[in-house]
């Protein structure tokens, strides 16, 4: 009993830590942005080994969920004599969700466990404590270019996604023996999908990507223990990272489509 109780103690006290350290991480990242403290070159290496180096996984990923989605909603309604609509559930279910979260959930484990694995590393080998003997600070070194670069090409990456999914939606469907002028219809019907519905889609990944970087980094940042210590930042950056971008895509969703 008394064991079972110290570990919900410690649990709870880890997860107020948790919460308390990426409060105080964000609060450092958006008082150095305001002030216009910017690596101009490691926030634009940052962007390519996120955005670029992310995209063909990104694009597959999306591609087959979407080509799953609308072959399973081909395969009922097109039973009910409904197949027209399958091009408006698929168009809307990719800008507004299948396209933002699996990216989301893409970057994490990518370049999430990356950016995790190298300020563990540098952390573990006291090159964190070096940058602030030099009078560095770690938040505007490490930090603020991988925030920036996540949340900038995160949308990116999603836009490309978007269109990636939709045309493989309508190759399956139209495989399925859908229309082809009734799915692209349905597609661009306002009784479906809206731009604004594109434009809520891509900024839920504002979201994901502040998330991606802070949890990445605050792992990091705290890694103990060498090699091994390095590991556990790195598993826990990805699980918490990917556990996050769900739960707020619900409220997320909640706020912006009901």
């Amino acid at each position: 009993m008394e064991a079972g109780r110290k570990g919900w103690t410690a649990s709870l006290v880890g997860l107020f830590e948790f919460i308390g350290e990426n409060g105080i991480l964000f609060g450092q990242t958006a008082r150095f942005l305001a002030s216009g403290a910017l690596e101009g070159r490691e926030t634009v290496r940052q962007m390519s080994l996120i955005g670029v180096n992310s995209l063909p996984i990104a694009l597959i990923t999306t591609a087959f969920s979407a080509a799953v989605l609308s072959l399973q909603s081909a395969v009922q309604l097109v039973r009910f004599g409904q197949g027209v609509y399958v091009g408006g559930l698929v168009a809307a279910s990719v800008a507004r969700e299948v396209a933002p979260v699996l990216t989301g959930v893409v970057v994490a484990a990518r370049a999430g466990a990356a950016i995790a694995a190298e300020v563990g590393t540098m952390k573990v080998t006291e090159q964190v404590d070096a940058l602030r003997a030099l009078a560095v600070h770690p938040v505007e070194y490490l930090v603020v270019p991988r925030f920036l670069a996540l949340v900038l090409m995160l949308p990116v990456l999603t836009l490309y996604a978007d269109v990636v999914g939709n045309i493989a939606g309508y190759l399956v469907a139209v495989g399925m023996g859908v229309p082809s002028g009734g799915y692209l219809q349905a597609a661009q019907s306002p009784a479906f999908v809206r731009y604004e519905h594109v434009l809520l889609g891509l900024a839920k990944t504002l979201v994901f990507g502040a998330i991606i970087a802070l949890v990445a980094c605050q792992q990091g940042l705290r890694a103990r223990g060498g090699a091994a210590g390095v590991g556990r930042a790195t598993t826990n950056a990805v699980v918490l990272s990917v556990m996050l971008i769900y739960i707020s895509n619900y409220f997320l969703s909640e706020l912006m489509f009901t």
